[in-house]
């Protein structure tokens, strides 16, 4: 096929005075060409014709043209013309069939995937959207010091060196583990040194580590019942036994059956999730010594240990052991804001390097701009403040919550007395389902959650967990007046 010269000016859609001239020169002809006014074949203007047409420099539209060129639109070279390319390369994207031809039919194979793949579930995250009450294992959000943790956040970007800004080690930001490490020996009474220290996203992927690292498919893991489901998903995932152990008012019931072979405990002993309790010391050291002459190992999660609000402070169980037999796991994300997405794994000191590898092949290492500003926040003594700002906070609020469910649940709902957290359990009324409830407390816009999702297997007694930490006061009153009015409803409706 013959080339075709154009034998005509090449009229262009008004240029856009924001745009770069040869920007502007190469989208209106590649347009042109797009929508068929510049058919295959067709010759180009000369660029000093289109450069004196449209009062551009000839070096702007031979840029124009060399774009053109290296996508594939037009070919040529100076001196011997400039041409629309034969076969566009948009068209190369397009599938072409014959006429009247149907594709064959396949048969859609199964992709192939590994056990753990079959075996992972999604864990759900948090509905954005207001909170209301009772919503639990939640911080009251709208005090936390955004704009202090802004100018924290800009400092450090200001000040951020070419070191910085490669990354860290794959346990974390040495300076934050050193705080971190100090955090954890003066108030929650843990044994370690910064070398322990690994900054993690947050509990569930320690869990996932610990999970990986430590258990095989068929090995045993024992774990409280009612308990938290993100821990049983993480061992199930890799193929693990979850045995449910009974917890009474001293903790996880010891010794039991179920611990036989046991290979990893997964324990809540500073607040127990989701009942409250807090772990006897004599438990703790039956469990302790259990492990020793076992060769078990302990996961200790450290839920809502920081909001206590009676009683002596509880050492955690790490702390009374000798044997390196405590992996200690916490989280900054209920105690700052979800979104935060950091937390701090203890690891006994011949696991450091195992842990370390993992690690290294995974996540490589948590954010580092968010370590370095948590670091500054801790290490500043804003962290201290805050959380003692929210102990006061989370003490009134439960308090409130205490004393309207006296006066309008008695008899429906009875709240259990907490030490610690941000949330806390209520007890149905006999004959009342913890499901129905929560049906009917939805439908008067209130949350509650009913502890059989946490169980495995049928529950001793129904009840609902209820947030206050994140609930206002005014929301509180409404919340334990409408929730009155659904149980209600719901005696009246056990009792027909």
């Amino acid at each position: 096929m013959p080339k075709k010269a154009s034998s005509f000016e090449l009229m262009l859609r008004p240029r856009d005075s924001k745009a770069p001239a040869y920007r502007w020169l190469y989208a209106a002809v590649r347009g042109e060409i797009l929508d068929g006014q510049l058919r295959p074949g067709t010759r180009l203007p000369a660029t000093r014709d289109l450069a004196q047409r449209y009062g551009l420099s000839r070096g702007t539209v031979v840029s124009a043209f060399e774009q053109l060129k290296s996508e594939g639109y037009v070919e040529g070279s100076v001196g011997s013309g400039t041409y629309v390319t034969k076969v566009l390369p948009d068209e190369l994207l397009q599938v072409t069939r014959k006429a009247g031809a149907q594709p064959a039919p396949q048969r859609k194979q199964r992709k192939k995937i590994s056990d753990y793949g079959k075996r992972v579930e999604l864990f759900p995250s948090y509905e954005i959207r207001p909170s209301r009450a009772f919503r639990a294992n939640l911080p009251a959000l709208e005090l936390f010091p955004t704009n202090l943790w802004a100018q924290i956040a800009a400092r450090r970007l200001r000040r951020a060196s070419i070191t910085f800004l490669l990354g860290c080690g794959a346990l974390g930001y040495y300076p934050l583990r050193e705080a971190v490490a100090g955090y954890l020996r003066t108030s929650r009474g843990v044994n370690c040194d910064a070398e322990q220290v690994a900054i993690v996203t947050g509990v569930q992927e320690a869990l996932d580590l610990t999970s990986r690292l430590v258990l095989n498919p068929g090995d045993r893991v024992c774990m409280e019942n009612p308990g938290f489901p993100g821990a049983a998903m993480a061992f199930e995932a890799v193929g693990a036994k979850v045995s449910a152990m009974r917890v009474d008012e001293e903790g996880m019931e010891l010794p039991s059956a179920g611990l036989r072979d046991a290979r990893l405990i997964y324990i809540t002993p500073g607040h127990q999730f989701p009942l409250g309790i807090t772990m006897s010391l004599a438990r703790r050291l039956e469990l302790l010594e259990w492990a020793r002459n076992s060769g078990a190992l302990i996961f200790e999660d450290d839920y809502d240990s920081e909001y206590r609000y009676s009683g002596p402070p509880v050492p955690a169980l790490q702390g009374f052991d000798r044997n390196g037999l405590v992996i200690f796991s916490g989280t900054f994300s209920k105690v700052l804001f979800p979104s935060l997405r950091l937390g701090y794994l203890v690891i006994p000191s011949d696991l450091i390097n195992l842990f370390a590898a993992t690690i290294s092949l995974t996540t490589r290492h948590a954010p580092l701009v968010e370590q370095a500003v948590l670091c500054d926040f801790i290490t500043e003594g804003h962290f201290g403040r805050h959380l003692r700002r929210m102990r006061e906070v989370y003490a009134e609020r439960l308090s409130l919550l205490m004393k309207e469910a006296r006066e309008r649940l008695y008899g429906l709902l009875e709240i259990s007395e907490i030490e610690a957290g941000l949330q806390t359990v209520g007890w149905l009324r006999e004959g009342i389902e913890g499901e129905s409830a929560t049906k009917a407390a939805a439908a008067r816009d209130v949350e509650v959650f009913p502890l059989s999702r946490y169980s495995r297997g049928r529950t001793a007694r129904e009840g609902l967990q209820l947030g206050f930490a994140a609930v206002d006061e005014r929301e509180i009153r409404r919340g334990v007046q409408e929730l009155a009015v659904a149980l209600e409803g719901e005696s009246r409706a056990v009792c027909r």
